[in-house]
Formats: structure tokens, C-alpha cells, sequence
């Protein structure tokens, strides 16, 4: 790892087991309450009934045209083996591309375009 960048060494680190991406059924983007402000809303079913779900954006050098950000799912101990569905939101103040977002899920990925 000599000579690598802070990026390039965080990139070489082992992914960790205890958070996975997992799917969401609809993504939309809502106003916010102050103007030219918006909220992402994410909503789906979770695989475990006490699994956390939480919108991470990803981290960039300089904007891209579409903000990445994933939907995860953490489990801590043993997970309760029954379906829930799951709500999340997540402001999107400094995490707008130049032209959108781009939702990440397991199987399915959804960009919307921002005014």
C-alpha cells in the first residue's frame, strides 16, 4: 500500500460482512420545506424484521452528473426471520450531481433527475 493515495488505500480495504445493499421498491424525491431543498424517500421490504436500513451516499473527489446513494441493511446478533417493510429519507443538501441522483440497491439502480 506504499505510495497509494488515502482514496486508493481506503478502496484496497476488505469490504465489510456485517452491511449488504438490499432492494427497494420505489424511489422518489419530495420538496423540502425550504425552498430549492429536497428529501429522498426510499421505501421496501427488509429480508429481517430488526435489520437497520440507511441511505449512504457515496463519496466523490468533485460531483458527478448522478449521486450514488445505496440503500444498505445492517444486522447486529441474530436476525428475527420475518419480511418488514421499511421507509427511510435522507436530505439531499450537498449530495445532488450536476444533474440528479442515482439510487443503488441490490439488484435494481434508479436515477432521478433534480431541477
Amino acid at each position: 500500500m506504499k505510495g497509494l493515495t488515502m482514496v486508493e488505500k481506503f478502496i484496497e480495504r476488505p469490504a465489510p460482512e456485517s452491511v449488504r445493499l438490499i432492494d427497494f421498491d420505489q424511489a422518489k424525491v419530495v420538496p423540502g420545506i425550504v425552498p430549492e431543498t429536497f428529501i429522498l424517500v426510499v421505501s421496501g421490504e427488509k429480508p429481517w424484521e430488526n435489520m437497520t436500513v440507511r441511505l449512504v451516499p457515496l463519496v466523490y473527489i468533485r460531483q458527478p452528473e448522478y449521486w450514488g446513494i445505496e440503500v444498505t441493511g445492517s444486522l447486529t446478533g441474530i436476525g428475527l426471520p420475518a419480511t418488514a417493510r421499511y421507509t427511510e429519507s435522507l436530505p439531499l443538501d450537498g449530495i445532488k450531481g450536476t444533474r440528479g441522483i442515482e439510487v443503488i440497491g441490490a439488484f435494481k439502480r434508479e436515477t432521478i433527475a433534480l431541477p
